[in-house]
């Protein structure tokens, strides 16, 4: 059942982004010093959003941007929202935010936008007080990728379980949507079961609503993870009751946080998009909308996964999603 930063245009890290080893895939233009942008994470110290910072220190590094990252220390849109408010005091010249709930972030950034603050967001395709949301792609087709590959695993057939870092996280809902979807139109012997179990992005709690899971329905034959620590949580759970082989894992994660479980077995597969890049598009994009230029359908934002965006409104679909097992995690040292 096993199936499944100083990158500038002189020189990479070696092995660190996606395929080709190469941050930029065009030259980025000068940017002048007194630019700040401010990247507001859900969470401070997860490795999701440490390796997203390091994007953002690239893209300061590459421009000469005062460009930085800050984020909440515990996943809280509340806690969210005063940091905007802060950086709205700060008089920073744009915004680039990974909302935890975007409802909830509406006002705050409707008061950014009113002082000319630019609006950029990201896995938050339906914020309004945006200037543009650049998505890595489309959530829901993200989703029913990852359910193809639990449904693989399991046969076709069995009960499953979703998790998801929030309910009110607009991404991982829209996974775990996309994911039922292509379930109930393609594998219609297999059964949800529970509610989506909501872990607030801590491999702990992911942890305690797994073995939840497992007491409430011992039949359960998959579990499929959105924040990027469920799966951890989710694989210990199985490693303490040795139910590699009889259990399907996958999720959203990387592969510094899965590895362990992902080699023993306790994980099947992981799914995801480098934070990096995305950190890094989001201060580009933000700069772009400063300057004055226009972002157009099909137009390369000279970043990996972003060569030929989508732009359906104010959302900005790239295409950089990649799958991950044992067999080629270490392709993705991060």
């Amino acid at each position: 059942m096993k199936l499944n930063r100083s990158t500038t245009s002189k020189a990479l890290l070696a092995g660190a982004m996606i395929a080709a080893p190469a941050y930029l895939l065009s030259t980025t233009s000068a940017v002048a010093a007194e630019t700040t942008i401010a990247t507001v994470v859900k969470i401070a110290g997860i490795q999701w959003f440490n390796r997203m910072e390091e994007g953002v220190t690239q893209y300061a590094e590459d421009t000469g941007a005062n460009a930085f990252q800050v984020g909440p220390a515990q996943a809280d849109p509340q806690q969210q929202a005063a940091l905007i408010e802060d950086m709205i005091a700060q008089k920073v010249n744009a915004l680039a935010v990974v909302p935890m709930s975007p409802e909830a972030l509406e006002p705050v950034l409707k008061r950014a936008r009113e002082q000319g603050i630019t609006v950029i967001t990201h896995e938050a395709a339906s914020q309004e007080n945006v200037d543009y949301d650049i998505e890595a792609f489309r959530n829901e087709d993200f989703g029913a990728n990852l359910m193809e590959q639990l449904a693989t695993c399991m046969g076709g057939e069995g009960e499953y379980a979703v998790f998801v870092g929030s309910l009110t996280s607009q991404t991982h809902n829209q996974w775990v949507d996309g994911a039922i979807a292509h379930q109930e139109a393609n594998f219609p012997n297999m059964t949800l079961v529970g509610d989506r179990n909501e872990t607030l992005d801590d491999s702990q709690n992911a942890y305690q609503k797994a073995q939840e899971v497992l007491r409430a329905f011992p039949n359960v034959k998959g579990m499929q993870g959105s924040a990027s620590t469920d799966v951890a949580g989710i694989g210990l759970a199985i490693e303490e009751r040795g139910m590699e082989d009889a259990t399907c894992v996958f999720g959203t994660s990387l592969p510094s946080i899965a590895e362990q479980y992902l080699d023993t077995g306790a994980v099947d597969g992981i799914g995801f998009w480098d934070p990096s890049i995305a950190g890094y598009a989001m201060n580009k994009v933000a700069q772009m909308v400063i300057d004055g230029e226009e972002v157009t359908d099909g137009m390369d934002l000279g970043l990996q996964g972003y060569e030929a965006v989508k732009l359906e409104g104010k959302v900005i679909y790239g295409q950089a999603w990649v799958n991950v097992d044992k067999s080629n995690m270490a392709d993705f040292p991060f």
